[in-house]
């Protein structure tokens, strides 16, 4: 099977759809598919929903999504940073669900194997528990959540072999790993491709029969939050 592809627009060739459900990783700015983004952006393809922590800033990750009014619905644990973002929820432009970030991440987790439901003390008691089925376990309450079956996952990831197999680079893992897993597509782009066999078994974080597109690409390094300390005088 062919993986690796020439660019994004290749990649998701064949793919794209109206309505569809992304998954998409990322944290942040940290480790988000943007290559991926901004073909998606370029493909005019609407009525999107995206699970994914955040939606970017306003000019970087899903935040140019938002700019085009191609995504309908956010399935989000955080949306500071992106002034659209808020504008459209508020004006009642978009749908917002929220989840509790670690409820977000299980949801992909369970998705990706297979797993319907779970349930989770997170949330009770709370207006996310509300219209979810209740349960006991051992005297303690949970609530019903149910796992991410994604049309398409997209993540970033360091390095690649040429069968899918990635590496991703310290904090850039966060939630792409569990994305990747839960779609029944995953296209990733990553910084650099190497020749099969030249990775490490023992260092692959997420193997490639989860991958079945592949792109290399270069990637902005942006800097969410910039904190730097006044320099000091004598």
């Amino acid at each position: 099977m062919k993986k690796v592809y020439a660019n994004a627009t290749e990649a998701l060739d064949g793919v794209l759809r109206d309505g569809m459900l992304i998954a998409a990783g990322g944290f942040g700015l940290c480790g988000i598919p943007e290559l991926l983004l901004q073909a998606i952006k370029e493909s005019g393809v609407k009525d999107l929903t995206f699970a994914s922590n955040n939606a970017g800033v306003d000019d970087f990750g899903i935040g140019i999504l938002l700019q085009t009014k191609q995504v309908k619905k956010m399935i989000s644990s955080y949306v500071g940073e992106n002034a659209e973002f808020m504008r459209q929820y508020l004006s009642g432009e978009l749908e917002l669900e929220f989840n509790p970030q670690g409820t977000l991440a299980e949801r992909m987790r369970a998705g990706g194997a297979g797993i319907p439901g779970f349930y989770t003390k997170t949330g009770v008691g709370t207006v996310i528990a509300d219209g979810k089925e209740h349960k006991d376990f051992n005297g303690q309450t949970y609530i019903l959540e149910e796992g991410i079956f994604a049309d398409l996952s997209i993540v970033k990831a360091w390095k690649a072999d040429e069968t899918g197999n990635l590496v991703f680079r310290k904090t850039a893992r966060n939630f792409n790993l569990p994305a990747a897993t839960c779609g029944k597509i995953c296209v990733a782009e990553v910084e650099e491709i190497v020749p099969t066999g030249s990775l490490d078994p023992d260092c692959i974080h997420l193997p490639g029969i989860y991958v079945h597109r592949l792109i290399q690409g270069e990637h902005e390094k942006r800097i969410e939050q910039r904190t730097v300390r006044k320099k000091e005088t004598a």
